[in-house]
């Protein structure tokens, strides 16, 4: 088929009178640009991670009925609470319920690596004790420092009584300079000092993740105490004997938020946890 052929068109030039202004346009853009910005921007604070107030309250209220679906749905099971010096001044006194359940159990750390003691160890375990709280105390693990000095730290920070609960080993990250299997041989060393200066087996503590990678299968005679915040995640696991579902928990004469947490059992359960042969 023969294609015609096109007609050329000859594009006019500006006339003389017509500058283009390109600085103008540039900032009628920007402005533009802008005033969506403002119009969207708590959107772009939640995309971005610059929470408004607004949004915080927002998240705050999506935490506190979650919290409230999982303490409900659970009504058996007790709940309990975990705290270190980053709640600040704890009035004991006041702790006693969370969303209308009594708080059965605190856990409060101890210290963390080979030389650091939680600055308000000592205040909160005499004072929770003075509350009639269940108590246990626990050790952060830094894979990178030595375990049986990481051991004595808590040894000789921490006195044990019976009704308390076991120690708590809290492990949450792989070393930087040594093996997996190196690390682990780190934790088992810490865990049996541990427990042959108490006469109790303790506990162990990490993120589900961390869990099922690294401590399922080789420490699978110990008791674990499972960190998962996921909103989409309602139940207790049948493997998981105290289950940390949450950072934001609010609880009276607590400051701020604070993990919670279930004990998979029954308060009487939880009593035969305790310690009953303390030196």
């Amino acid at each position: 088929m023969q294609k015609r052929k096109r007609k050329l068109v000859r594009k006019s030039k500006p006339s003389a009178g017509f500058k283009y202004r390109k600085p103008l346009w540039i900032a009628i853009a920007i402005l533009f640009l802008f005033g969506i910005g403002y119009h969207y921007r708590n959107g772009l604070a939640y995309y971005f991670s610059f929470k408004s107030d607004k949004i915080l309250r927002e998240e705050k209220r999506l935490a506190d009925i979650r919290n409230l679906e999982v303490i409900h749905s659970h009504p058996a099971l007790v709940v309990g609470i975990d705290v270190s010096e980053y709640q600040g001044t704890i009035n004991w006194t006041d702790v006693d319920s969370i969303a209308g359940r009594p708080i059965g159990f605190a856990f409060i750390r101890a210290t963390a690596g080979r030389d650091k003691i939680d600055r308000r160890f000592n205040r909160n375990w005499e004072s929770a004790k003075q509350a009639n709280m269940l108590r246990g105390a626990y050790h952060y693990y830094r894979p990178d420092e030595n375990s049986l000095e990481q051991a004595q730290n808590f040894i000789t920070a921490v006195k044990l009584k019976n009704g308390d609960l076991p120690p708590v080993l809290d492990i949450e990250q792989i070393s930087k300079v040594q093996s997996v299997d190196s690390l682990k041989r780190g934790l088992r060393k810490w865990l049996v000092a541990v427990e042959k200066h108490y006469n109790v087996r303790p506990i162990i503590y990490s993120g589900e993740r961390y869990y099922t990678d690294f401590l399922q299968e080789e420490f699978k005679d110990y008791v674990f105490w499972i960190a998962n915040y996921n909103f989409f995640v309602e139940s207790i696991k049948p493997g998981w004997t105290f289950w940390q579902f949450t950072e934001k928990g609010s609880v009276p004469g607590i400051q701020g938020p604070v993990d919670v947490n279930l004990y998979n059992g029954t308060p009487k359960m939880l009593g035969y946890l305790t310690i009953i042969n303390a030196e």
